[in-house]
């Protein structure tokens, strides 16, 4: 089975964006604000939205997509704590739906009720309500300030509610940050790889998982810069006398294979530990267009692993499927009251 562990709905209905909208609207003149949350789409039209992700999922060779909320509409530094907490519930509603309606196609994942400069422990209410729809895991922002890093980082016990809450439920997050209001950093080619970076770095300063030895994060991207400066992470953590980063971070981080070219996923496949890889393209997501060198789309991902001539079929099926089914324990569930 061939599991994509990052897709996002980029095909949204417009009335979804339209609520928004006028639900941000609504924050300056009350008079703008949406009449009701009931968006009026139709099952059909939810099946609608994602037949391209349908279409390229059986003609790349994938099966099953984890589906998530689009990562730049969580916008956490837009609005207020109660528009986000009504917009986050209103979009993992829809993947609910799609999940349900296409089993054999999407698996959900949430988006958080994150706003700059209050406790995570807030968002609890949704993650429990999450894990009782059959949620697999969540996003989780590290800069709700969308740029600013105007919270603690990761390893600070500000976050701690959330993940008890996390290894409670058994859930999985992924850390991906949302769009920025900083000038200075492009949303998909600046600040995505920054946030991978950064968190990354933020755990090898930090103690996190002795404190959470069962806490799961995946960060997306292939890592931002990890694994081409693996090197110099090996070397601070060693000067921060820190254990092995196998045994310091390994065990609890894994990273997916959302880079672009053979080159890459080839430089990812040497550094990174197979046990660590999971196959991921983030269709529809942040590069949708055809590569001039090869004639192929960027982010039809799964090529360049087929292309690995290192990989033992025991390493490819890690990578492919074992992993994801390894990494997030509910998806692992869910596919087998399925079969």
């Amino acid at each position: 089975m061939i599991i994509d562990i990052h897709g996002h709905y980029t095909t949204e209905p417009q009335a979804l964006l339209a609520f928004r909208d006028k639900q941000l609207a609504g924050l300056a003149d009350p008079m703008r604000k949406p009449a009701t949350n009931e968006l009026g789409i139709t099952d059909e039209q939810l099946v609608k939205s994602v037949e391209p992700q349908m279409k390229l999922q059986k003609e790349r060779g994938s099966d099953l997509t984890i589906f998530s909320p689009r990562a730049a509409g969580m916008a956490h530094h837009v609005g207020s704590e109660a528009t986000g907490i009504e917009w986050s519930r209103m979009s993992n509603d829809l993947i609910h739906r799609i999940c349900t309606l296409l089993p054999d196609n999407f698996a959900p994942v949430g988006q958080l009720p994150q706003h700059p400069g209050v406790s995570p422990k807030n968002c609890v209410p949704e993650l429990e309500r999450l894990a009782k729809l059959g949620f697999v895991g969540v996003n989780l922002n590290p800069d709700p300030a969308g740029g600013y890093w105007t919270d603690p980082p990761l390893t600070d016990k500000w976050w701690y509610p959330l993940y008890e809450k996390l290894c409670e439920l058994d859930m999985t997050a992924m850390i991906h940050v949302s769009s920025s209001c900083n000038p200075n950093f492009h949303y998909t080619g600046a600040h995505y790889i920054n946030g991978d970076t950064t968190a990354f770095m933020q755990l090898i300063q930090g103690n996190l998982f002795k404190d959470f030895p069962a806490l799961r994060f995946v960060i997306p991207h292939g890592g931002g810069a990890v694994p081409f400066h693996w090197g110099r992470y090996r070397g601070l953590a060693q000067e921060m006398k820190k254990p092995l980063l196998g045994e310091h971070l390994l065990r609890n981080v894994f990273f997916d294979t959302c880079v672009y070219h053979y080159p890459g996923i080839e430089l990812m496949s040497k550094v990174i530990p197979i046990d660590n890889i999971l196959f991921a393209s983030e269709m529809l997501g942040a590069v949708k267009g055809i590569d001039p060198e090869t004639g192929h789309c960027y982010d039809d991902t799964k090529r360049y692993i087929d292309q690995l001539r290192t990989l033992s079929e025991t390493d490819r099926h890690k990578i492919f499927e074992g992993n994801a089914r390894r990494v997030y324990p509910r998806l692992d569930k869910r596919l087998g009251k399925k079969t």
